[in-house]
């Protein structure tokens, strides 16, 4: 009878973590094993501000022991972006791909449809090599003008995994930033625990 209690609660507890890191929806390509993790993304991927191996897929690879490709480039926007799917991303053959763009697009004044159809052909594009793709949202206060709802509608559309904000509890935060816009080493440990936690119930599969 205790055995079953165990059974029980494990599997309620199991429901509840997946539930938590599937956003409500479900997710395409969940990985059997993860043994490689692209980071694909602009300047907050690549980690300017942060001291050198400090920059949040560095620290996501202590976290979790899998070997983690950082492709970030600084300034690209979702096009940029677009055009090197191919070699910055599939060329390494991953389980799990993060992404953090749109915020470059957001600064350059590119509109938001753009941003979104771009967004959506990365995401598929690395979904039909297989690999399982965590979004990260941006959230900027009184200049999203709709970003941060695409983030949204882009995750559940693609049965991605959402963070919503990537930049929660960071951005304005002194502590937290190196400029008006980048995180510093304390920001992006905040950024790879956002990453983590999204991961880590796949790591346990």
């Amino acid at each position: 009878m205790k055995q079953i209690i165990v059974v029980v609660v494990v599997g309620i507890a199991c429901f509840f973590i997946f539930r938590s890191s599937d956003n409500g929806w479900e997710i395409k390509n969940k990985p059997l094993s993860v043994s490689r993790i692209v980071c694909f993304g602009d300047s907050l991927t690549f980690g300017t501000g942060a001291s050198k191996g400090r920059d949040y897929p560095s620290v996501l690879e202590g976290l979790t022991g899998v070997e983690v490709i950082n492709t970030g480039i600084p300034g690209n926007t979702t096009g940029n972006a677009l055009k090197r799917v191919n070699k910055d991303v599939l060329a390494y053959e991953p389980d799990v791909v993060l992404i953090t763009l749109g915020g470059n697009d957001l600064k350059n004044r590119v509109g938001e449809s753009t941003a979104r159809a771009n967004l959506t052909t990365i995401i598929q594009r690395i979904q039909e090599s297989g690999a399982m793709v965590i979004l990260g949202g941006i959230e900027i206060p009184l200049y999203g003008k709709g970003f941060a709802d695409m983030y949204q509608s882009v995750g559940e559309q693609t049965g991605s995994v959402l963070i919503s904000n990537i930049f929660e509890g960071i951005f304005a935060n002194r502590k937290m930033m190196s400029d008006y816009i980048h995180p510093n080493d304390k920001g992006y440990e905040v950024m790879a625990g956002y990453f983590y936690e999204k991961l880590h119930p796949y790591l346990e599969l």
